[in-house]
């Protein structure tokens, strides 16, 4: 692990859940890591129970709140939509944006992207913006490309104080949900691409700071191989985090 930047784990419940539910594998959570300090964990519950786990943790000392999306826009007659604003009313601190599954399904595109990475740091929220290739782009010889693209989108028009807040997640959208895991060099490999394209936007010191994730079926037993590559400062974690155990196995052998 990068001494210079702390590690984070967030769990993306995606749309599982009931209140029940998340509030009983919370607390589970609670439980089992709460002698964790050396890294900043966060659960990314749906929006019905963004208000239940946020009373949860609200005695938890290295437990944060996420959001799973967010509008770019700030109130108003944006049917379906909710805004930073509601998210701050339940004390959310981090809000991922631009997820491979929205970028497909809801066909969300950079630019949009980047005016929800705008409109979150005007809130006081931390994006975690995803990135990432899909398969047939890998295999096309694409993935600089792609990532190169969708960095520079994503990420434009912030300032680099905006930027050092801004955690990126990197996606191999192939590994997601299929067991599949990008090998430790093939993730090292496109951390530090990413990493590259911050110091050509900002600079060298501004790049240093961000934290970068990974994300693609992330489980416990390649959690630690995974977190041990020097440009891999954390992950996002899908299915394995929708069991107490095996979220909590992951942060454990994380650090």
């Amino acid at each position: 692990m990068n001494k210079e930047r702390r590690l984070i784990i967030a769990g993306n419940w995606k749309m599982n859940k009931t209140v029940a539910e998340a509030l009983s594998l919370v607390e589970d959570l609670t439980r089992a890591v709460a002698s964790v300090k050396e890294v900043d964990i966060v659960v990314c519950p749906p929006f019905t129970a963004l208000e239940s786990v946020s009373r949860a943790i609200l005695e938890s000392k290295n437990i944060k709140l996420g959001a799973q999306n967010m509008s770019e826009n700030h109130f108003g007659a944006f049917t379906g939509e909710i805004c930073a604003g509601m998210l701050k009313e339940f004390s959310v601190r981090y809000v991922i944006l631009g997820h491979s599954e929205r970028r497909q399904f809801q066909k969300e595109s950079d630019a949009l992207i980047a005016r929800k990475a705008a409109a979150a740091h005007a809130a006081s929220l931390k994006p975690i913006v995803c990135v990432g290739e899909t398969l047939a782009e890998r295999e096309g010889g694409q993935m600089e490309q792609v990532l190169e693209t969708q960095v520079r989108g994503s990420l434009a028009g912030l300032t680099k104080e905006q930027m050092v807040e801004t955690v990126i997640a990197y996606e191999p959208v192939w590994a997601i949900g299929t067991g599949k895991t990008a090998t430790t060099q093939q993730a090292q490999d496109a951390h530090a691409f990413i990493r590259a394209q911050l110091a050509k936007m900002f600079d060298e010191a501004t790049a240093r700071k961000v934290r970068i994730q990974y994300g693609g079926s992330v489980k416990p037993n390649n959690a630690q191989e995974l977190m041990s590559q020097p440009d891999v400062d954390g992950a996002l974690v899908g299915g394995a985090a929708l069991e107490s155990r095996s979220f909590a196995d992951i942060i454990k052998n994380s650090v």
